[in-house]
This record gives structure tokens, C-alpha cells and sequence, in this order.
């Protein structure tokens, strides 16, 4: 019965973005263009399909040869309006993953919020116009604004062609939505992925002639300390007690690397992601922690967790042991030069010879 009610739910909610879109591709509501480049990093479904890394990873990718804006709508933060990061800026004011991004390329990179996309985008070109480009982080499905280039990501393992719409499933909008794109990116891979694969899924997923597809895989990194109060690089055994704290929003990936790398003796504390964590929750680690046994014990978190534990008042002796693991994106295929050369080729077009791919599929 749930299932029911949940597939007659999806039904309007199709409905509704099919709308939604038709008034765009209609021009009966306005989407601006700008000469600034502007690309956007997105995706059509909820859930972790690794947007941040991604972003990152094309913000790294231009930071040295352009002023790079990373503009993000701060999702959970207590804010509103138009704000730019600064060292004092806290998860509460931008969000914990412009904190992590602005963390990351702070002096190379400018972090800005603003839910008004298209505002956000005008205040950075009055502030900073020359060679100036603005990333987009989470915004697939944010068409009052046309990007230069449209970068969609979908989970390897959450193919898109075999999901449903909210609430019965987690597409946000119909496979329809994937024509919009320049470059699809199928994320979190396999290391077993074939050449054949590319094709099949390229297939199914309907994707076009002019559509680009490119596969990544995440690579995570040494273990970092989250407080100053650890050491640079802590020890760690196979039988090493190990308390995992999550807020994100699919961990099956971590665990297994964990298991494989570090120990199997985890035990896992999981908050929804995007959590806000609270003295409650101080509390409930401080206690997992104590009843791991013996002293070869370590806290491992998540980067996006990371910026907003520190922001905590944990005990000296908490502090000591917790570390988070960065990851980074790798190409399946080696073809991230291929990657960069299309979105430098995209970015340097003039914009009056730019069009918008808008070819419309039948399902």
C-alpha cells in the first residue's frame, strides 16, 4: 500500500517538473545568460553522487589561468541572501560544504552563497570581472540561469535509466533532463570498469551524439587530522578500534575502504546527511569512544563532517585521536586531459557564437 501511495506521489511530482521544464524550454519563464563563463556541477537525483569533489576537482582545474568563483545556495545554512566566505565564516553562515571547499582553495578561490543564482552571479561580475569564471556547485536543476558549460553527474551505482521520481524513487526530475548536458560524468566506478561499459550505459541513459561521457572513480587519501591536537600521522593497526562518524548521505563506499585498508573492528555512528550536530551528539561520540576497549583506538570522519566537528568543543582527549579522509577523483579511463581541453574549449567560445544544446528526445 505504501508503495502504491509512494509511485501515485512520483506521478504528480513527474508532472510538476515536466511543467516546470516545459515553461523553460518554452521561454515562458526567463533563463539569463552571461558573458561571464558560467558551468554548472549538478546532478538529477538526490543523495551523494559526489558533487563536492567534482566541483573541486574543475575549480583546481582552472584556478591557476582564471579568478574563479565557486557559488554555492549554502544548503542548510541559518543565512540568506548574498554572503562571501571569509576565515571567520562558520557552517552555520555558508554550509558545511562551502566551508570545505573554501577551506580547501582559501587565497586561490573565491566561496560565495547565495540562493538567488542569478543574483549571486551578478554581484561576482561587478566584483571581479576579468577572466573571471563562476562554478556552480549543485545546480542541474536551476534553469533560470544557462551555463557555458552543463556538467551532470550520476552514480555508477544508481543508474538513472533504471530509477523513479521522488518520492518512490530519487530522481529529481525525468531521464528526460540528461539532454540538457554537455558532459555526463558516471561517478564512483569500479576499478573493473570496461570500454564496452561506456557504451552500454551511454546507450541507456540515451545520451546524444554531441553529449560527452566520462567515468571517475573516488581515491581516498592518508587520514588527516581534524584538531591540532593529533598527530600528523597517526598508527594505525588491523586491530586498531576504529569509531566512524558519518553525516552523509551513502557510506557503503567508506566502510569497504576502511575495512580493507585500516581494520574491520568499526564502530559506525550515522547522522543524516548534512547533519547539525548539537551537544546531544558530543556527547554520543564521547561515549562510543569510551567503550571502544583498549587504547589503539582512533575517530576517522568524513572531509564534509570534518568542517563542522572542529567547530565543536570536544574533549583534549577526543581531539587527540580524530582524523578525517580526503578523497579525490580519478579518471577511469585516463582521459581527464580530453576533460580539461573540452571545458577550457567551451569557456573560451564567444558567446554570441555559444548555443545551448536543447534537442528534445522522445521517450
Amino acid at each position: 500500500m505504501a508503495n502504491f501511495f509512494f509511485k501515485i506521489l512520483s506521478g504528480f511530482y513527474r508532472i510538476g517538473t515536466s511543467f516546470r521544464n516545459f515553461l523553460y524550454d518554452n521561454h515562458i519563464l526567463s533563463s539569463h545568460e552571461f558573458f561571464t563563463p558560467v558551468i554548472s556541477v549538478g546532478n538529477i537525483t538526490v543523495g551523494g553522487t559526489g558533487k563536492t569533489p567534482h566541483t573541486e576537482y574543475i575549480v583546481d582545474m582552472l584556478k591557476d589561468d582564471f579568478k574563479v568563483t565557486i557559488l554555492s545556495r549554502g544548503y542548510k545554512r541559518k543565512t540568506h541572501g548574498y554572503l562571501k566566505a571569509d576565515e571567520n565564516s562558520t557552517v552555520a553562515q555558508i554550509g558545511d560544504e562551502p566551508k570545505q571547499m573554501y577551506r580547501k582553495f582559501h587565497g586561490k578561490v573565491d566561496m560565495v552563497v547565495d540562493e538567488d543564482r542569478v543574483h549571486g552571479i551578478k554581484k561576482i561580475i561587478q566584483e571581479k570581472a576579468d577572466k573571471q569564471i563562476v562554478v556552480l556547485d549543485d545546480a542541474y536543476q536551476h534553469r533560470s540561469v544557462v551555463p557555458r558549460v552543463n556538467i551532470l553527474l550520476i552514480d555508477y551505482n544508481r543508474p538513472v535509466h533504471e530509477d523513479n521520481m521522488l518520492p518512490y524513487g530519487r530522481l529529481r526530475e525525468s531521464v528526460k533532463g540528461v539532454s540538457r548536458a554537455n558532459i555526463v560524468v558516471i561517478t564512483k566506478c569500479p576499478d573493473d570498469v570496461k570500454p564496452v561499459d561506456r557504451r552500454i550505459l551511454a546507450k541507456n541513459i540515451g545520451l546524444l551524439p554531441c553529449q560527452s561521457i566520462y567515468f571517475t572513480k573516488m581515491k581516498y587519501l592518508n587520514l588527516t587530522k581534524v584538531f591540532q591536537e593529533a598527530v600528523d600521522e597517526p598508527v594505525v593497526t588491523r586491530n586498531t578500534q576504529i569509531l566512524l562518524i558519518t553525516g552523509i548521505a551513502t557510506t557503503n563506499q567508506l566502510e569497504d575502504y576502511i575495512k580493507k585498508t585500516y581494520s574491520e573492528n568499526i564502530t559506525h555512528v550515522k547522522f543524516q546527511d548534512h547533519h547539525n550536530f548539537k551537544k546531544k551528539d558530543i556527547l554520543k561520540i564521547t561515549e562510543n569512544f569510551t567503550n571502544l576497549s583498549g587504547e589503539d583506538r582512533i575517530i576517522i570522519t568524513t572531509e564534509k563532517d570534518s568542517v563542522r566537528l572542529m567547530e565543536l568543543d570536544f574533549h583534549q582527549e577526543l581531539k587527540k585521536h580524530m582524523y578525517y579522509l580526503p578523497i579525490k577523483v580519478d579518471f577511469v579511463f585516463n582521459d581527464q586531459d580530453e576533460l580539461k581541453k573540452q571545458i577550457l574549449d567551451y569557456v573560451a567560445k564567444d558567446k554570441t557564437n555559444y548555443r545551448l544544446h536543447t534537442t528534445v528526445r522522445q521517450f
